[in-house]
Order: structure tokens, then C-alpha cells, then sequence
């Protein structure tokens, strides 16, 4: 089914053509990827990789919406299950491992489907990560006593005046990267944003299909609603519970994230069980909006409603048959 030539990933000087195919199903959370994709990978003998920055931890089941065994039995899975809450980990290691998995499934003829809502994995395994001019200590300190002078909102709307394409791909409370973006820019006299649009074309080893997966706000956060109510019939207090009996300190980036320090702030008695719950699902709607952002911002993202399958279907058949 898949027209490829067995060799290791290429390297920059292989054609276009030379390099693997990949689909990408990606979107924002609640929407369905995991079974729409899984109904896909199976159509097609396909592999998923995970490109969930969640789901890569162990012993977080309920809260990451972790794919069952039984769907993990339909379709092999990768990059799901490698480490515990506690063990670093960051875009720059999926990309690697990630990649290794890629081009082993390459060499086996078999098509990989890279699945998930984290936009910054997506981009580091088919673009690699964006090396920024180093940092400059003296212009950080300066910019970093504006923010509790004036504010991080000024310098957000400053950021959008200069380098608006940037602006536009960073969240107005993100004071790192917009303070990173300014950065940048007095430092070197250019746009982060024209940075990152000259690596886009230099670290490409694959041929991507990229399907952005998209519905109506009002459905997705109903669903997103329904799937936060979902959570916590299955047990979602209990997990975070046991993690927290078993050692894992809150402060955990992987304990902080959407559902996770809800219902950790709950245990402490920060928040009663009602405000948990509407919390819990206002945050990850505003997750869900961000997402979306972030995958409007990306070139050569075919945006398709998940309704839409056969369509979608072909769209894949005629990629991976495609010989240019």
C-alpha cells in the first residue's frame, strides 16, 4: 500500500519524494481524535504515535483520556506509557524518540499516523526545534523588571506592534515566551517570527498529510463538558489520589496540568467539590481555544470535520500513492 524505498529517514539532501509519509491527526482536546484515528489506522494497517504530551506519563489513565488496552489491541500505539510523573521530559526528547519510531515503521512498510493536541511535539518531530539566538541576560532583567512595572499586557501589546505573526501564536498571560519573543528581537534586530518562518523549510524528513479535525465551538464544548463529567465517574479524584499516596509531589509539571491540579486543589481544600468541576471544565474549554489557535497558525493543515471521514479517507489513499 505505501510507496517507499527502504533506507534509514533521509537526510536534507534526499528529495522531497524520497522521505517518509506521515498523516498527522491533530486538533484540540474533546473532539475525538483517538477514536477517529483509530478507526483510520486500523483502515489502513497504520501504527498511531502518540503526540499527547500527557499520555506519555504512567499511572495517569483517567485524567490524560489515554487510549483503553482494547483500542491499544485494534491499533499498536507508541510514545504512550514511557515515563513516570516524576522523570523530566520535553518536546526536544519526544521529537527523538519519536523519530526513531517513525523511521522503524518506515523501513517496515508500515504508514504512521501522528495523533494528538500538542502543537509544539507535532512541530518538533516534522520540523525539529527552533535554536534561538542564546539568551541575553542584561535585555531579560530589563524586560522582566517592565513586567512588574508596567505590566505583562504592555508588553504583549508591544510585542503585537513589532512582530505581530509571533503575537499571534503566544498566549497574552505566556510572560515567558512573549519576554523570549521581545528577547530576540531587540537582540538580534529581527522578528522572532522570521526565525522560526526560515527553520520551517530546513528540517523537513518527512512528507507530511496534515488533518486538522474541527466542529462547531458550541459542540465541542458541550462534548468537552460531557467528557469532564465522563472523567470523574471513572475515577479521575482516586487517580490523582493514589498518585499523591504514592509519592508524586503536586508541584509536578505533570500534576499541574488541566484536571490534575484541579482536583489536587480540591484534596487541599482550596476549592469546594462545585467550583472543581466548573473550573475543571472552563480551563480546559480555554485549552481547547488555545489549541486551536495554535493549529490555525501552522501552514499546510487541511481542516476537516470529523463527519467527514470518506473524504478523509481518500484524501489519505491518494497520499500515500502519490509517487511526486
Amino acid at each position: 500500500m505505501l510507496n517507499t524505498i527502504k533506507m534509514e529517514i533521509p537526510d536534507h539532501n534526499h528529495t522531497f519524494a524520497d522521505r517518509p509519509r506521515v498523516i498527522v491527526i491533530c486538533g484540540p482536546t474533546g473532539l475525538g481524535k483517538t477514536g477517529f484515528a483509530i478507526e483510520l489506522a486500523h483502515l489502513f494497517q497504520a501504527e498511531i504515535v502518540s503526540a499527547d504530551s500527557m499520555q506519555v506519563y504512567r499511572h495517569m489513565n483517567i485524567g490524560t483520556a489515554k487510549p483503553t488496552i482494547e483500542e491499544q489491541i485494534r491499533v499498536r500505539h507508541h510514545m504512550i506509557d514511557i515515563i513516570d510523573p516524576d522523570e523530566p521530559f520535553d518536546a526536544a526528547q519526544y521529537a527523538k524518540i519519536a523519530r526513531k519510531i517513525v523511521g522503524d515503521l518506515y523501513k517496515k512498510d508500515i504508514l504512521p499516523f501522528i495523533v494528538g493536541g500538542t502543537g509544539l511535539y507535532i512541530r518538533a518531530l516534522l520540523h525539529g526545534l527552533f535554536q534561538s539566538h542564546p539568551p541575553d541576560p542584561e535585555i531579560r532583567k530589563r524586560l522582566l523588571k517592565e513586567v512588574n512595572t508596567i505590566g505583562l499586557s504592555d508588553l504583549y501589546r508591544r510585542l503585537a506592534v513589532f512582530d505581530p505573526a509571533a503575537a499571534a501564536k503566544i498566549h497574552s498571560n505566556d510572560g515567558f515566551r512573549i519576554i523570549r519573543a521581545l528577547e530576540v528581537m531587540e537582540a538580534t534586530g529581527k522578528k522572532m517570527s522570521a526565525f522560526h518562518q526560515a527553520h520551517r523549510f530546513f528540517d523537513r524528513p518527512f512528507k507530511v498529510l496534515t488533518i486538522g479535525l474541527y466542529m462547531d465551538r458550541e459542540k465541542l464544548y458541550h462534548r468537552i463538558n460531557l467528557r469532564a463529567d465522563t472523567m470523574i465517574k471513572e475515577g479521575l479524584l482516586k487517580e490523582v489520589e493514589d498518585l499523591l499516596s504514592n509519592g508524586y509531589d503536586p508541584n509536578l509539571k505533570a500534576m499541574q496540568s488541566i484536571g490534575y491540579r484541579h482536583m489536587v486543589h480540591f484534596i487541599q481544600g482550596h476549592l469546594t467539590w462545585d467550583e472543581t468541576v466548573r473550573i475543571l471544565k472552563r480551563d480546559t474549554r480555554r485549552y481547547a481555544k488555545r489549541q486551536l489557535t495554535w493549529f490555525k497558525g501552522e501552514s499546510g493543515v487541511v481542516w476537516e470535520s470529523p463527519d467527514n471521514v470518506l473524504t478523509i479517507r481518500q484524501q489519505i489513499e491518494d497520499f500515500v500513492q502519490d509517487d511526486k
